[in-house]
This record gives C-alpha cells, sequence and structure tokens, in this order.
C-alpha cells in the first residue's frame, strides 16, 4: 500500500497580461457614465420586426427669474415665442418641448407656454430637479 502524498503541480493564472486591457475597460464604462443621462429610466423596450420607432425631436425652453424666454439657448420674446417653437414644429411633428422654468416664477407664465405648445399640437414635459 503506498501511503504517500502526490505531488500536485502549482496552477497559476498570469492576469498581468490583462491589466491594461482592465483599466481601459474602466476608463471608458466611466467615461460613458458621466456622458449618459442619469435622470432616465433605463427600460428593456420591446422589439419590432414591422417597423421602426422613429425617434422624437426635443426642444429646450427655458423661462428665467427675470422672464426672458429661450429657445435652445437663443432667446427670443414673449411675442415671439410661438412663432419659433412653430419652425421646429414644422420641421418635426412629432415634437417634444422640455420646459425649463425658474421655480420663483409665477405659474401664469407656465401655462402661457402650455397653452402654446396645446396651440400647435406639441407635448411639454416640465424639467423637475430631484430632491437629494
Amino acid at each position: 500500500m503506498n501511503l504517500r502524498k502526490r505531488q500536485r503541480g502549482n496552477v497559476e493564472v498570469h492576469t498581468s497580461a490583462l491589466n491594461d486591457i482592465m483599466f481601459f475597460l474602466l476608463l471608458f464604462f466611466l467615461l460613458a457614465s458621466a456622458v449618459a443621462n442619469p435622470n432616465v429610466v433605463k427600460l428593456f423596450l420591446p422589439r419590432s420586426s414591422s417597423g421602426q420607432s422613429i425617434p422624437q425631436k426635443t426642444i429646450n425652453v427655458s423661462i428665467t427669474k427675470d422672464l426672458e424666454y429661450y429657445v435652445e439657448k437663443k432667446q427670443v420674446s414673449a411675442e415671439d415665442l410661438y412663432q419659433s417653437i412653430e419652425v421646429y414644429q414644422k420641421a418635426s411633428p412629432d415634437l417634444t418641448i422640455i420646459l425649463y422654468a425658474d421655480r420663483t416664477i409665477a405659474i401664469e407664465n407656465v401655462i402661457e407656454l402650455t397653452d402654446i405648445a396645446n396651440k400647435l399640437k406639441v407635448k411639454l414635459v416640465l424639467a423637475t430637479e430631484t430632491k437629494k
């Protein structure tokens, strides 16, 4: 009866060659997460073989506390707001307006923009800030 122990070979995995690849992957994901919008709900959308969805065009409309109106970072007067949004709406019928309104302005100013969106049959979304 042979009771001596067998010599087992040493099993080693050399990962030093993979360190640079792991570093670049980490760097890529860090940069990609910084660019991604954190205020978006992540969903797995259903697939369709009959067609593809057409991406919706969005524009940003901002109202400052001094009641200055901006459409895509271009300042417009309250009277010209309808015409400037109408130009975007004609270019893209499925337009969505993202409204950035200062929290100190009266609701009446927000309702004016809501009326314009309803007349043009455009969707309006009010941007908010998350509580911390």
